[in-house]
């Protein structure tokens, strides 16, 4: 399967219009890390490339999201309650021209010291003129991109580690995975007006998970997968019927989201035994011993998500080793240590892989089957949002600021 097909078979399953150089969801407009960008930086610092650098206020892991002139995150600050709120800056100037409470709550899960209350991504849809922000189980809204809230919604649930899992638009559908120790589904609403138009129970056991949907082409119909605890299930996207499932034993507090192709779901299987497992996607009921094409233990991700570019599926682990594997097999091309710690998901742009670490380095590479170093750049700050790509740009969100990084013009 040719890397083209991987890039524009997905593409297709966008429900709205989306420029080519817009990043208007987690792992941006494919939810695979891909983005078709070109002239994109190969080296920066604090004090190079740097075309604006803004404080960001509150605490929040959200990743950063880009779509029609705006940069939008999600945030929560605390002035003796929770503040849950919504920002948006101009991608020109940096200038915040959004910044608006979507809920208030003076209770909130216990978070994880890595997690926040606002690590869940927003998701921008253009057309509508909205932007749609997650909190788990804080709460879920729509906002239109001037800042007014339209509608929320709640879906309460029991989680040690806080907020997590991003939503997906798709088809006037937004969908939410909700994974607590008391109760765990997957949930559509109807994006409009938040109504809910399907929820599907997860089969038991049930554990936390903090995983983000991903919509499949699969033959002639669409397919939402989700990753859940001990288990994965791809459901569809209408009705909510389940169509098939993978189970992998003890995993749960699973984080990393899937990505899709050459006709296979890649699935990181979370902790106790962390695995990255390759399933078809073609198959019905449970098809863990019929489906499961390979497995990987070693160097298997907790916290980022994989990435697959053309032939060649490529993991960091949360302590740092980067591994390109075949994506058909399963067999190993190579290991490195890029040392670090890493939670943000790598990303494919401008034919570089750009990895980057908790401490602020992002280590860009060459794809393929020998590893090629091509640089390290070093910010301040600690970095556990994953970065996104537009307008000839990296976005990349720090702990206290957000950056737009630039080359030369």
């Amino acid at each position: 399967m040719s890397r083209v097909w991987l890039v524009v078979g997905v593409v297709a399953l966008l429900a709205t219009a989306v420029r080519a150089d817009d990043w208007p969801a987690f792992r941006g407009p494919t939810g695979q890390g891909h983005s078709s960008e070109h002239g994109l930086p190969l080296e920066w610092s604090e004090s190079s490339n740097v075309l604006w650098k803004t404080p960001v206020v509150g605490r929040g892991w959200s990743s950063p999201v880009v779509a029609d002139g705006r940069v939008w995150l999600t945030t929560a600050t605390d002035d003796g309650e929770g503040s849950l709120r919504l920002l948006g800056y101009d991608v020109e100037t940096g200038q915040e021209v959004v910044n608006v409470e979507v809920f208030r709550v003076v209770e909130t899960a216990s978070a994880n010291p890595k997690n926040s209350q606002a690590s869940p991504t927003p998701i921008v849809d253009v057309d509508g003129g909205r932007v749609y922000v997650h909190f788990g189980a804080d709460g879920t809204g729509a906002v239109t991109t001037g800042g007014d809230v339209v509608w929320t919604a709640t879906f309460p649930y029991v989680t040690q580690h806080g907020n997590g899992g991003s939503p997906v638009l798709h088809d006037g559908q937004l969908f939410l995975s909700v994974d607590g120790y008391d109760t765990a589904y997957v949930v559509a609403l109807d994006a409009a007006t938040g109504q809910e138009r399907w929820r599907t129970p997860r089969r038991q056991p049930i554990s936390q998970a903090y995983s983000t949907p991903l919509v499949i082409r699969v033959g002639d119909r669409d397919q939402l997968f989700s990753i859940g605890a001990f288990r994965a299930t791809a459901y569809d996207p209408a009705s909510g019927e389940a169509l098939w499932e993978v189970s992998y034993g003890d995993g749960f507090s699973n984080v990393p989201a899937p990505v899709y192709g050459h006709g296979m779901v890649y699935i990181a299987t979370g902790f106790q035994v962390p695995s990255l497992i390759a399933v078809r996607a073609n198959g019905q009921g449970d098809v863990t011993r019929t489906h499961t094409a390979w497995t990987l233990r070693r160097g298997a991700p907790l916290t980022p998500s994989p990435l697959l570019v053309g032939d060649e599926l490529y993991v960091v682990s949360d302590l740092g080793v980067a591994t390109c594997v075949d994506a058909a097999t399963g067999a190993i091309y190579w290991q490195h240590r890029l040392g670090g710690n890493f939670s943000a998901s790598p990303i494919w742009a401008d034919g570089r892989i750009y990895f980057q670490s908790e401490e602020g380095e992002t280590t860009v590479i060459t794809p393929g089957t020998e590893f090629q170093l091509l640089a390290t750049n070093e910010l301040d700050g600690v970095t556990l949002a994953s970065p996104a790509v537009a307008d000839g740009s990296l976005f990349i969100r720090s702990h206290d600021h957000l950056y737009r990084i630039t080359g030369p013009s």
